[in-house]
């Protein structure tokens, strides 16, 4: 199944959490946080500033959840709710 979003919505995978700190120090599970990053797989036609492959950066409860298939978590996030586009050197 393939998503198309409408108007300025944006579908996003989540990105995995970080295990590990940059100084290499293992975080217990207590200690992870829901991240707030995502890859975005699909934008609507009204979506300015986002492109397919970008890495977001989204409010925590501006995106609608929606299961695929069984175990695939994927965000239907409206272009309001990025907060920024995560760019790599």
């Amino acid at each position: 199944m393939t998503l198309q979003p409408l108007g300025d919505r944006i579908v996003a995978e989540p990105v995995e959490a970080q295990t590990k700190t940059a100084a290499g120090i293992l975080l217990p599970d207590q200690a992870k946080t829901k991240t707030q990053q995502a890859k975005v797989l699909a934008v609507g036609k009204e979506v300015k500033e986002v492109k397919v492959g970008d890495i977001i950066v989204h409010t925590e409860y501006g995106p609608n959840h929606f299961k695929q298939d069984a175990n695939k978590e994927l965000l239907i996030v409206k272009e309001e709710d990025v907060l920024a586009v995560v760019k790599t050197k």
